[in-house]
């Protein structure tokens, strides 16, 4: 069954199990998210569920967000609507931080709301995150080159990453060479991650082990397809 969320990682703690052993938890705040669109295949060529987390001040927000969420006047919309044309339909919330699209299974319409209680009886979940960002790094902390030797001979290269180049033939460094360069800040997901526990009444959901991102950083949750 396709289910999904948006949340935020509040951070990492540890809670006790059954037996007494300690687990390792990363506290996720998931929803409540509201159903902003639906995409169609007659419409819009694919089929999905447009979510939204994390409300927006509308005094923060641009006309465009504020009319993706609730119907505003405009001579557009009143040449449209005397023209016949029907008006997609509004979700009736505030403007939304983090917006992002679902293949979800079930009926879904425009306003619903959806919260951590999607999750009761499942078992793990994938989340995808965007890691932090670390800026220019070299080899060993990049790619985890063990470096060069500190022996004899060895001199001032120790953390270098050795030659990268060709002989006479290519003549050249070929693509997807490891080197040294940006690390972190990149899409990553962690699949197939066991939930510890559902707190349907904080929207809280607790999973086994890291997640992606800093605190505070947007996560996306999905029932995995993965068998643990």
């Amino acid at each position: 069954m396709a289910i999904g969320l948006l949340g935020r990682k509040v951070g990492m703690t540890q809670v006790f199990g059954d037996r007494g052993e300690a687990i390792s938890v990363t506290v996720i705040e998931a929803g409540p998210c509201h159903v902003l669109q639906l995409r169609s295949e007659d419409r819009d060529g694919y089929k999905a569920v447009q979510l939204g987390f994390d409300d927006k001040p509308r005094r923060l927000a641009p006309r465009s967000e504020r009319g993706h969420v609730a119907k505003l006047e405009s001579k557009r919309s009143k040449r449209l609507s005397a023209g016949g044309v029907e008006l997609a339909a509004k979700a009736g919330c505030e403007p939304q931080r983090f917006v992002r699209e679902f293949d979800l299974d079930g009926e879904h319409k425009v306003g619903d709301k959806l919260t951590v209680a999607v999750f009761d009886g499942v078992k793990a979940v994938d989340v995808t995150g965007i890691t932090k960002g670390r800026g220019t790094q070299g080899v060993m902390v990049r790619h985890n080159f063990k470096g060069q030797r500190a022996t004899h001979g060895v001199k001032k290269v120790h953390r270098h990453g050795g030659s990268t180049g060709c002989n006479t033939w290519p003549a050249r460094t070929f693509k997807g060479r490891r080197m040294a360069g940006r690390y972190g800040n990149e899409q990553s997901t962690m699949r197939n991650i066991k939930v510890v526990r559902v707190d349907a009444e904080n929207n809280l959901l607790l999973v086994h082990g890291a997640v992606p991102g800093p605190i505070n950083g947007y996560v996306l949750i999905r029932g995995t397809n993965m068998v643990r």
